[in-house]
């Protein structure tokens, strides 16, 4: 297990057969600052602005919904978050230490299922653990894909799963080396709507047990308010945060919630943001 592992969890060893249990333990890391982050693609007159002077906090162990219609920048922040893209300007720091490239310490999970198709379940979870030196990745493989209730899938090649069961193995993999952030990019976006009620009460499920800072991207309203702790909402023509809520809605969360009052009224103060923003943008684009 590597040392960013032990500040996350602990091992259990009063199970001698087996895989290795691991349980959560304070959180104390996954504290993610924005400051003034901007994102501009190409020169002169060609020069488009992904994302504007975003600021943002994210403390240890939230679970963060970014929120917004396509094109206003969600992925790109995302990625920028994840070392995939660099800032044109302003800074990102995940524990203190500025990202300017992709690390352990921040696992993804993509929309497209992203498996090796090669490897089976178990090879693509304990890939990620043994290219981390972990000496026992065998164990934490074993544990994760427990832990996503597949282990009688452990031999199928990626080909042979249903896109939950891909998307749940992609969730393992990305959690196997044990990073302080998950960043997840509309992870359930292709998935039917029973399959995708199915991923995110098993996602809540997962990040309940290790705590891990999350930060997920969507378009869905409905999603970001059963989801996070505090919904980002962002704008386009620009790409930047408009709007931002604290989510005080009790856990654990089943579907049972999406039909409360204190439900509906969070996702009326969302779209109001939405509907304000697409008309702004639509009126712009009526003005070129």
């Amino acid at each position: 297990m590597t040392a960013q592992a032990s500040k996350i969890l602990s091992t259990d060893d009063s199970s001698s057969a087996g895989p290795k249990k691991l349980s959560r333990s304070k959180v104390d890391c996954g504290q993610i600052i924005i400051d003034n982050v901007s994102v501009v693609f190409g020169k002169g007159a060609d020069t488009v602005t992904a994302v504007d002077k975003a600021d943002l906090k994210i403390s240890a162990g939230d679970f963060v919904c970014i929120l917004g219609p396509s094109g206003c920048g969600k992925s790109t922040l995302l990625n920028s978050i994840a070392g995939y893209l660099n800032p044109s300007s302003g800074s990102i720091r995940v524990d203190d230490s500025e990202v300017l490239l992709p690390g352990p310490d921040r696992g993804m999970v993509f929309q497209q299922y992203s498996l090796l198709p090669w490897k089976t379940t178990f090879e693509n979870i304990a890939l990620g653990p043994r290219l981390s030196g972990d000496v026992e990745a065998s164990s934490t493989a074993e544990y994760f894909l427990e832990m996503v209730g597949l282990s009688k899938y452990r031999n199928h090649y990626p080909a042979e799963l249903s896109g939950g069961m891909q998307q749940r193995v992609g969730i393992a993999r990305a959690l196997a080396t044990q990073p302080s952030v998950l960043l997840m990019d509309e992870p359930f976006g292709a998935l039917d709507a029973q399959t995708r009620v199915f991923m995110q009460e098993s996602l809540l499920d997962v990040w309940s047990e290790f705590g891990t800072t999350v930060v997920f991207v969507t378009h869905d309203v409905d999603e970001s308010v059963f989801l996070a702790d505090k919904i980002v909402v962002m704008g386009s023509n620009p790409g930047r945060i408009v709007a931002e809520f604290e989510n005080n809605l009790p856990r654990p969360r089943t579907q049972e919630l999406s039909t409360t009052p204190e439900f509906m009224d969070l996702k009326r103060q969302c779209l109001e943001v939405i509907r304000a923003e697409s008309i702004k943008a639509f009126e712009l684009q009526n003005q070129h």
